[in-house]
């Protein structure tokens, strides 16, 4: 019973203090959503190659001034110049949504500017200069289908080493992940390469089953398999929505009453919507 209760424990600490995904395009949809997201919650801003500058800014905008705490993407092989990267930058400022970012390499394999991958954002200098406090860099627990293991360590330390060396605070967002004991491994070598900082462990909101397969193939995340074992559904029945229930209980079983329990958190990515999202979010954590 009382492992019972710290696995409980853990799993509403998960979700305390979640974190949520949304696009440019969903200004709408975040007010829709927004009476049940808790006042304060970080809503990461993508930066998709559909999006402009100032559907970016906008959508910054309206998260702040829905309550919430906006933290915008850079994807540094969309930044076309240094220009237009502290251009953006300004207009976050001038909209008071340059604390938090995100930086992230991006989906394009040529760079369309001087920046190759998100060191090279971070490297720049430019960060501190306009108000940012913190940068979220990303993390795979299930690896990179493009980016051998150990240039992703390489790169995550040195990351967050030149992070540090400018004041910076630091948080590590994951690509969304389907397997608790692979999470659980790669805390742990995450914290032996010597990454203290906040965890943010991705995982889909509520979504159709199929809709998650098509994400996991499309980023590399494990296999069907693994995924139908790990996510608990069928093969057989691709009809319906799919939560992570089983995928955070299982997690807060791994990470309970250990030394890295209180540097994790979860994000949730909102293939389903923002508002199915936030609504299965408060439910899970009503179920204790």
């Amino acid at each position: 019973m009382k492992g019972g209760h710290v696995v409980t424990e853990t799993r509403t600490h998960l979700v305390d203090d979640f974190s949520l995904e949304m696009t440019g395009k969903d200004v709408d949809k975040l007010r829709e959503a927004a009476h049940a997201i808790p006042q304060g919650t970080r809503i990461n801003i993508t930066f998709l190659g559909n999006e402009d500058l100032s559907m970016r800014v906008e959508a910054a905008r309206v998260v702040l001034e829905e309550g919430f705490v906006p933290v915008p993407h850079i994807s540094a092989r969309r930044v076309k110049s240094r220009a237009e990267l502290r251009e953006f930058l300004d207009e976050l400022k001038r909209v008071g949504a340059s604390e938090h970012v995100f930086i992230i390499g991006g989906d394009p394999k040529v760079p369309e500017g001087p920046f190759p991958d998100s060191l090279s954002v971070i490297d720049s200098g430019l960060l501190p200069e306009f108000g940012v406090r913190e940068v979220g860099v990303a993390g795979y627990p299930e690896g990179h289908p493009e980016i051998a293991t150990d240039e992703l360590w390489s790169h995550m330390v040195a990351k967050i080493r030149s992070l540090k060396q400018q004041g910076l605070d630091r948080v590590v967002l994951t690509q969304f992940a389907f397997d608790s004991d692979r999470v659980r491994d790669w805390i742990a070598e995450t914290r032996a390469h010597g990454v203290d900082c906040l965890i943010r462990i991705g995982t889909p909101g509520p979504a159709g089953i199929k809709r998650l397969l098509g994400y996991a193939r499309r980023f590399g995340v494990g296999t069907s398999g693994s995924i139908v074992k790990k996510y608990g559904f069928s093969l057989t029945n691709l009809i319906g929505t799919a939560g992570p229930d089983r995928f955070l209980t299982e997690l807060a079983s791994t990470v309970a009453g250990g030394p890295a329990h209180d540097g994790i958190k979860v994000h949730f990515y909102t293939f389903g919507g923002l508002l199915d999202t936030a609504e299965w979010v408060n439910d899970f954590s009503a179920r204790r």
